[in-house]
């Protein structure tokens, strides 16, 4: 009978069950999300309190906790691949285009299912290939400490893939049409990679060109890099197992632990008080100069960045802080958005940045020594860009010019806590009584019980889950695309493409200074393409064999490298920092194009100074070396 000859009554009370079951289901799904955040929020905590408690025992009764350090790798496993499907159920999978975005109607509908199935068939292979991993663990009956079994841990990696896998096939679609069309196209493509009708060999070039076409409609950069291998490997009739396997061997390397622990403390600043302390300070030293405000939010960018390893944090920390600061100061908009777009990059060079930790762990080049090479190369990109901002700036009355010794000594004593944090890093990374790791987890530790107990600024209720739920979102994102990026570089390796293109290069180029500048263009364009820490895992193990052949010192060549990437930040069409900025500021992209250029060739001089003056990034390793 249809509802309408029905009692009015009996179809309340049917809306009301809908409801109810709505409503329930509703509430499953929130705290299977709050469940999911408070796991990796936790995981997170543990990686930080491990290498506490182990400098507490070792300094207090002389001995640490048994295998803590293999614990702390594989909580890094954990947080990555956990962290990965988190960025997956938020869709906020780092991508190389938002080609989708610029279609409109079914051909929008039609390029998202297709780009998500692409990318779900990459994940779900990948899953398959890490069941093959842990099946080989188990059967070795290998302990990771006590008699926890190591298969059970690296159970994370096909787990992590598997939730990947099934959220992008949701936000492939969300009519029920779109996901079966996207559940066939997966299911299709795994059953032809199972049964290839060809010969795989044949079948690589059809593969990659819908690879290609996948990642320009905005499939994650993840997926780009590790179809890139899974097709490569297939090809060849290598096992595909050999991705997860160098996807395990990054994630648990001894001192990447440092990226997700430099980043929570990055975070905690982020989200306690700290940007409006450190402007307040930098305004109060050095806003009464000619240009002081810009020279002030190019400091205060710097300071910043060092610890959220410019993944972007800082322009959405710091901008809506900076920008009216600079207005007030008779900046042009234009000349105060290309600052601050590029300020996201600035500070990339001093310690704790993220991206010269991994650059040191791909590379092979000892860490501390990395960064006392990009000391001076970094203080100069500093004064460049400080520079050109003074002289941008609009004049500012005398009145407005005169240092406040009163206002400058208060904003200091009030970040004080905030200002020392350099020096727990330093300290601990030279002082002989912490490891890198140790110090990450101290700064992090540091960072958190100020912003919440010495400021509380970090409400431990409302904020901390969702602050270390962000943190562990980025570092999945950025740890799910260097482990398949690894993958790519070992066929790569296998192929023998490096030894190969170092022959090749020193064939053609006989100048060392004629290779710097190629190779100046090739990282500028590889900037162009790929952000900065899937370009270090692919690009480093290419250009170190390079380096060695041409006798450039190990650490000049990688500082030469990260300035390069630091441009790779501002340079289109992918410069992460541009579309952040576009985001923060509400500005066309085309607009922030144009107001980053100025800046891009003043810190383009600075790369090239740093390029052919190697005692700039040499001098502070040797002397100090010695």
């Amino acid at each position: 009978m249809s509802s309408i000859w029905k009692d009015p009554h009996e179809i309340l009370a049917g809306t009301g069950v809908r409801r109810t079951r709505e409503r329930r289901r509703a509430g499953w799904r929130r705290a299977a999300l709050l469940t999911e955040n408070g796991l990796l929020s936790l995981l997170l905590a543990a990686m930080a309190v491990v290498p506490i408690a182990e400098i507490a025992l070792r300094t207090t009764l002389g001995f640490g906790i048994p295998g803590s350090s293999s614990i702390v790798q594989h909580l890094t496993l954990a947080v990555g691949m956990l962290g990965g499907a988190v960025a997956a159920r938020e869709a906020r999978l780092l991508s190389l285009s938002t080609g989708a975005t610029l279609l409109t109607g079914g051909a929008r509908s039609a390029a998202r299912i297709f780009s998500g199935s692409v990318a779900a068939t990459v994940a779900a292979l990948l899953c398959a290939a890490s069941v093959q991993l842990v099946l080989t663990e188990r059967a070795g009956g290998k302990l990771l400490v006590g008699r926890v079994p190591l298969w059970a841990v690296e159970a994370m990696l096909p787990l992590g893939f598997a939730m990947v896998a099934w959220r992008l096939l949701r936000h492939a679609s969300y009519s029920r049409i779109g996901r079966a069309v996207s559940v066939f196209l997966v299911a299709l493509s795994l059953y032809v990679v199972a049964r290839p009708p060809l010969s795989p060999g044949v079948l690589v070039v059809p593969a990659f060109a819908g690879l290609f076409l996948a990642t320009a409609l905005g499939a994650p950069v993840f997926a780009a890099l590790g179809g890139a291998a899974l097709i490569l490997f297939w090809g060849e009739g290598v096992p595909i197992a050999s991705i997860p396997v160098e996807t395990y061997r990054l994630v648990v390397s001894p001192t990447l632990p440092t990226i997700p622990l430099f980043t929570l403390a990055g975070y905690f600043f982020a989200e306690g008080g700290a940007s409006k302390r450190l402007v307040r300070v930098f305004q109060a030293l050095a806003g009464w100069v000619r240009g002081g405000p810009a020279i002030a939010a190019v400091l205060v960018c710097a300071f910043f960045t060092s610890f959220t390893g410019a993944s972007g944090v800082t322009i959405l920390a710091l901008g809506g802080l900076l920008m009216p600061v600079l207005l007030a100061a008779r900046c042009s908009e234009k000349h105060s958005l290309g600052l601050l777009t590029a300020g996201g990059s600035l500070g990339l060079l001093f310690p704790p940045s993220l991206p010269v930790i991994l650059y040191g762990i791909v590379a092979h080049t000892p860490i501390d020594r990395m960064f006392l090479g990009g000391f001076l190369p970094g203080v100069l990109m500093l004064l460049l860009a400080g520079s050109w901002g003074s002289l941008q700036a609009g004049g500012i009355s005398a009145a407005e010019r005169r240092f406040d010794p009163r206002e400058a000594w208060a904003a200091v004593r009030d970040a004080k806590w905030e200002l020392l944090l350099p020096i727990v890093v330093l300290v601990g990374l030279y002082g002989g009584f912490a490891t890198l790791v140790e110090a990450a987890a101290l700064t992090a530790l540091y960072a958190f019980v100020v912003e919440a107990f010495v400021y509380r600024d970090l409400k431990l209720k409302d904020d901390l889950l969702h602050t270390m739920t962000e943190c562990g979102v980025l570092v999945g994102g950025v740890l799910l695309i260097l482990g398949v990026a690894l993958g790519f570089t070992s066929y790569l390796v296998d192929a023998e493409v490096p030894a190969r293109a170092a022959t090749w290069v020193q064939g053609a180029i006989d100048s060392p200074l004629v290779f710097l500048l190629a190779l100046n263009l090739f990282l500028l364009a590889v900037g162009c393409l790929m952000d900065i820490f899937s370009a270090i895992v692919v690009v480093a193990p290419l250009i170190v064999p390079m380096g060695e052949a041409f006798g450039i010192d190990p650490v000049h060549l990688g500082i030469i490298f990260l300035a390069n990437m630091e441009l790779g930040y501002l340079t289109p069409p992918v410069g992460m920092n541009l579309f952040l900025s576009s985001y923060r500021f509400d500005k066309p992209l085309l607009e922030v194009y144009r107001a980053v250029v100025p800046m891009l060739l003043v810190l383009l001089a600075g790369v090239l100074v740093i390029t052919y003056f190697p005692a700039l990034t040499t001098a502070l390793p040797d002397w100090l070396g010695r």
